[in-house]
């Protein structure tokens, strides 16, 4: 079966319309959502965020989880239902498609309309479910959350990944991508046009408008500290930068902490390198900063260059994604630089630093569309297309 995508007319009937026109069915809408555990991770932040919004909006929500380890299970609704594999199933070798089986089972004992499998690390949960009796087996929505197309891989194990993909996604119902060219890349990967783009939800709706710019000359980065974040090119970028006014700040926790900290000492600017650790909000760091820099080698769709432009902050990044152009386009403020190349990227900041401040709102503005509230309407709708099409085949 294919999935017709997902027209603004549809979208803008959903939202407009009355809470009883939003179900075709006389009970609530059923959503499962399936989750190795709550670990602090983006995948697991959009998947419990969608939940809440969900479960306010009238559906009923149940997420299969391997365990409930995480500190993420603490951003739960009471009203989401939660249950855990019995033993849990730790992450390990096979764990996805162990967890994949006890799902299975779940949702053979208690039905749902629809099953969010969310991001690329969750898809080996797919054929499991996908294989049970047709009266019983949900709608399969499968979203994308990392990058389809790496140029690191290579183009035997970049072919490999497709195979894999086409196999594990065949019974999915429809695929969700974070952003038209990643839409793309999924219906020409997997095969036939079953793919749509929905914005990640990486705001909530009420987030705070952007302060004005201030006057210092902070520069700031987020994330964990490890390898693939290239927080270790960014101090490289800095020591480069001609302005011992400039500070960095680096918000994030992680093996590599050591490793950055001697390299600003090696580069000679430790005493103006901030490295506070992990933060649960990153706003109010934001808002102290000039602009924020995405130094990372590869990402899937950066939630954190949303957050930034949300505060009202210009962005220099990386082309660790190929959301990247278009969200610094949209911002009509920033650059993309190559990535690994910390001579470019310095001259960028520099650049910006330099720049004329830019209108704070209007950054905030071209990023409104993260809004949870949109966001999770959008799902819901493509839920009860994806589940009244199967019940039209069945």
């Amino acid at each position: 079966m294919q999935m017709r995508r997902m027209t603004m007319k549809d979208r803008r009937w959903y939202r407009h319309a009355p809470q009883r026109a939003r179900t075709t069915m006389e009970r609530p809408l059923r959503i499962g959502i399936v989750l190795h555990d709550f670990a602090l991770g983006g995948t697991e932040r959009i998947a419990v965020r969608l939940a809440v919004a969900w479960v306010e909006a009238g559906a009923r929500v149940t997420i299969f989880c391997g365990s409930m380890n995480g500190p993420l299970i603490g951003l739960l609704h009471h009203s989401v239902e939660v249950i855990s594999a019995k033993p849990a199933i730790p992450r390990g070798p096979g764990s996805r498609r162990k967890l994949g089986k006890a799902a299975a089972a779940f949702w053979s004992r208690q039905p749902v309309d629809a099953l969010f499998v969310p991001g690329n690390f969750h898809w080996e949960t797919v054929p499991a479910t996908a294989a049970l009796p047709a009266e019983i087996r949900p709608a399969i929505i499968a979203q994308v959350s990392a990058s389809l197309d790496k140029p690191q891989r290579g183009r035997l194990r970049q072919w490999g990944f497709g195979l894999r993909m086409r196999r594990l996604l065949q019974g999915a119902d429809a695929i969700v991508a974070l952003f038209d060219q990643a839409r793309d890349a999924a219906d020409r990967i997997a095969g036939g046009r079953r793919a749509t783009t929905i914005a990640l939800p990486a705001l909530a709706d009420d987030v705070t408008s952007p302060r004005p710019i201030p006057s210092n000359r902070t520069i700031m980065a987020a994330g964990r500290l490890v390898p693939e974040k290239g927080f270790a090119d960014l101090i490289d970028a800095f020591a480069l930068l001609d302005d011992h006014d400039a500070r960095l700040v680096i918000v994030g926790d992680g093996p590599d902490r050591k490793v950055l900290i001697d390299r600003a000492a090696a580069r000679g600017v430790s005493d103006r390198l901030i490295l506070p650790g992990y933060v649960a909000d990153i706003r109010p760091w934001l808002d102290d900063a000039r602009l924020f820099v995405l130094s990372s080698h590869f990402e899937g769709y950066p939630a954190v260059m949303v957050e930034a432009l949300a505060a009202g902050r210009p962005v220099i990044a990386t082309r660790c994604t190929a959301a990247a152009a278009p969200l610094i386009e949209g911002s009509g403020s920033g650059a993309v630089v190559p990535i690994g190349d910390p001579a470019a990227m310095a001259r960028a900041i520099a650049a910006q630093l330099k720049a004329p401040d830019p209108d704070p709102r209007m950054l905030a503005d071209c990023v409104a569309h993260h809004r949870i509230g949109p966001v999770a309407e959008a799902y819901m709708a493509l839920f009860e297309q994806a589940s009244a099409a199967r019940k039209i085949v069945i």
